[in-house]
């Protein structure tokens, strides 16, 4: 694969494949990945219209700096073959990714892998271009994740729908992303890490799904940190006003963003003849080692994906 897969998703913007006045504002937004949907969002009478709606706005549309996805509908409907047969012929070249929502077993990510592999080639594009985002939904998904997370080098991100996932396990909430009342720790913690894991032992991203609240920017915020705590690279927006919130949350803050830089060029330093070939070194008052190098490059990483520029630079000490 030649595909850059760790594209930046600190924002995940859902729009709906069948209201043309949003895919229009969607274009505008800071989003970093933008999945235009044909499933939750779409009526059933509304799906097949939707779906040459979409291949219009991606073919016609700006979506400039943005990661271009289409949700299509599960497996277990009668819609998922049509919607990616119509979707990747019309607008093939101008998408990145399909997600799959309420997968379940890996069969299923190597079904749709098969169909797009069929298609690429029928239409002469780029075989494996196009990725695959698989979101878990329920508990069969997440015990399966691991084999999910490997049955495609499509698949470049996992995604928690905690929606149908806590109406799957009868937990006792109404509130989408919210702690269920009555049980004192946080009640996603195992579900959030387990995909988590599945992302990256196989060098995949991990998405949180959505929060429905979409007023409640405070709600937002709490819920988000979370995920981010815990090491997520983003998670979903379904309003404008959620994607400055996010975008701000998955991002590092300058100030590490600057102490990661720092560290990795202290490290390369020390590292060197000149710097005295040393595996290890004091940064100020703190050490570094080859670990240390390894958790700033996941900050690096992430700050210059997210436009930061660095405010300060390694001064090497006087002998």
């Amino acid at each position: 694969m030649t595909v850059n897969r760790l594209r930046p998703r600190r924002s995940c913007l859902a729009v709906p494949g069948s209201n043309p006045r949003f895919l229009e504002k969607a274009q505008g937004l800071p989003a970093d990945q933008v999945f235009l949907d044909l499933e939750d969002a779409c009526a059933p009478l509304a799906k097949p219209g939707a779906r040459h709606t979409i291949v219009k706005f991606l073919n016609e549309g700006d979506w400039t700096g943005k990661t271009r996805v289409v949700r299509v509908n599960d497996w277990t409907t009668e819609w998922t073959y049509r919607d990616v047969v119509t979707v990747v012929e019309g607008a093939g070249q101008n998408l990145d990714c399909i997600m799959l929502p309420k997968v379940q077993t890996a069969e299923q990510i190597v079904a749709l892998d098969l169909l797009l592999t069929q298609i690429e080639k029928t239409m002469g594009f780029e075989v494996g271009k196009i990725g695959i985002e698989a979101q878990i939904e329920n508990a069969q998904g997440l015990n399966n994740v691991n084999a999910i997370a490997t049955a495609s080098q499509r698949v470049e991100t996992i995604i928690f729908g905690p929606a149908d996932f806590m109406a799957s396990i009868n937990m006792k909430s109404l509130v989408v992303g919210e702690q269920p009342p009555g049980y004192p720790a946080d009640a996603y913690h195992y579900i959030l890490m387990k995909i988590l894991m599945a992302a990256r032992a196989n060098n995949l991203q991990a998405i949180d799904g959505p929060y429905l609240q979409i007023r409640n920017i405070d709600g937002y915020r709490e819920v988000a940190q979370r995920a981010a705590a815990l090491g997520f690279d983003g998670k979903w927006v379904l309003h404008p006003g959620q994607v400055e919130a996010s975008n701000e949350i998955f991002s590092p803050s300058q100030e590490d963003f600057d102490h990661a830089e720092l560290i990795l060029d202290a490290y390369d330093y020390y590292t060197s003849e000149a710097g005295g070939k040393k595996g290890s070194a004091m940064l100020g008052d703190e050490m570094i080692d080859e670990a240390s190098r390894k958790m700033a490059l996941v900050v690096s990483g992430k700050g210059r994906a997210a436009g930061l520029q660095r405010t300060s630079k390694f001064e090497i000490p006087e002998a």
